[in-house]
């Protein structure tokens, strides 16, 4: 009933109408949540009804967005420091989930969920992926962070009959294995695959370097949790021969964005929750070409308000509703996570992007996973899982493409070993770095 019954229908119906609202009926809704929100919060939060009282603000004088623009902004330190006072209910009743989020740094962030917005955040999801095609009644391909043990024979595969999900271990990405994944998923008709990107470009590599042709039966790629670089997205969708369908979402549950149906621009779904893009010193940023930082305030969880919480990622803005699709909502491209785990840094103490190491060529053909390691500003090891064929001249050829893009500013060896580990959540993580405070002036 909480995912699949009554209720969730009336969810999703209400989504799927909410879509296409004019920016009036955005507006009156998003300020109707937001005032329900601060006033929950003013009543039964000690810290937000000590924030407020210190900038005078009263919920009740909440007439347009722009009163709301007049709190402070909170981040991961507001929450670590004043979790208990931050809460508006009790914590150990059967309505609430307790979660974690990864950290940089490895300090994850703890806290709590409504147990009900599940429901809610699904009807958001599966809304989504109907842009690209899916349907409730069609099984998904999970290539994700759950847990799977093998069966007696040695299988790494769950199933759940309720919502059709087929569970695959992306821990166990070994060529044998995911031989054997293709296999099984090519039987199940037409679906869809549920990946991380990096999960994709597992299978993707794999297909390639053995020759394979890819199921037929997999009508597009849903991917999630991970930012999609452009070399992964060309390199997947011209592998399977269908689209990489990408959203954002985090753990707080505060901002949720998708692309449409004709562009792969994400388009931030104005009633999941409050969306803005500040820059540095706090304004909105309204000119597209322009980065900001991600602020969410949530809807859809109250055990815990996020009130004008900086996310620490970024986005570029494109603009405020989409010519394509029609939808009046927030556009924005070019994703970041949390700086420090997507930079290297030089000798002389810039940043070079994750993105500029990505390779147009057959740099990495024979690799079958790689990471960078640092803990020295200049210097680092290039982590590198080979597959069966690869030999000295791929090292030779590797250190040679990197080195002319790094122009003598970042030195590395190179270090094969038979596993990269995947961060606890089971995604990739590129960069493992552990200089604790990079510049964030990028190369």
């Amino acid at each position: 009933e909480l995912l699949l019954g009554k209720s969730f229908r009336k969810k999703v119906e209400f989504v799927e109408h909410a879509q296409y609202w004019s920016i009036d009926q955005i507006r009156h809704y998003q300020i109707k949540k937001l005032k329900a929100v601060l006033s929950l919060a003013s009543e039964k939060s000690i810290y937000y009804r000590n924030a407020f009282q210190a900038v005078g603000f009263n919920p009740d004088d909440l007439k347009t967005l722009e009163d709301f623009h007049r709190l402070p902004t909170i981040d991961r330190n507001t929450v670590r420091d004043h979790l208990p006072q931050m809460c508006t209910g009790l914590t150990n009743g059967s309505d609430v989930d307790y979660a974690t989020t990864g950290g940089t740094g490895g300090e994850p962030l703890a806290f709590y969920l409504t147990k009900q917005r599940s429901a809610i955040e699904y009807a958001y999801l599966t809304i989504s992926w109907k842009r690209v095609g899916y349907e409730l009644t069609m099984p998904l391909a999970v290539f994700r962070g759950r847990i799977v043990k093998p069966g007696r024979d040695g299988f790494y595969y769950q199933y759940d009959p309720l919502l059709k999900y087929h569970y695959y271990s992306n821990f166990h990405m070994t060529d044998d294995n995911m031989g054997k994944y293709l296999d099984h998923l090519a039987t199940l008709g037409l679906c869809f695959l549920h990946v991380y990107p990096s999960s994709a470009m597992a299978l993707a590599r794999f297909i390639r370097r053995n020759h394979r042709t890819p199921p037929a039966n997999i009508r597009g790629i849903i991917a999630e949790s991970e930012i999609v670089y452009p070399d992964q997205r060309t390199l997947i969708e011209s592998t399977f021969g269908t689209r990489l369908f990408s959203l954002y979402g985090h753990s707080e549950k505060l901002v949720l964005a998708c692309e449409c149906e004709h562009s792969t621009d994400y388009h931030v779904w104005p009633t999941y929750g409050y969306f803005e893009l500040l820059d540095p010193g706090g304004h909105p940023v309204t000119v597209p070409g322009r980065q900001g930082e991600i602020v969410g305030t949530g809807f859809i969880s109250t055990i815990v308000p996020f009130i004008r919480y900086r996310t620490g990622d970024y986005a570029t803005y494109v603009a405020d509703h989409c010519s394509l699709c029609g939808r009046r909502h927030p556009i924005i491209r070019d994703i970041r996570g949390h700086r420090i785990q997507e930079m290297l840094i030089t000798k002389e103490g810039s940043a070079i992007s994750w993105t500029a190491m990505n390779m147009h060529d057959d740099t990495f053909d024979h690799v079958r996973q790689f990471q960078f390691y640092q803990d020295t500003p200049g210097r680092g090891v290039l982590k590198i899982v080979p597959s069966a064929n690869f030999n000295q001249n791929d090292s030779q050829r590797i250190c040679r493409n990197l080195q002319e893009k790094f122009a003598g500013q970042f030195d590395f060896t190179i270090e094969l070993c038979d596993k990269i580990s995947l961060s606890p959540r089971g995604k990739a993580i590129f960069v493992d770095q552990r200089i604790s405070k990079p510049t964030t002036q990028e190369s």
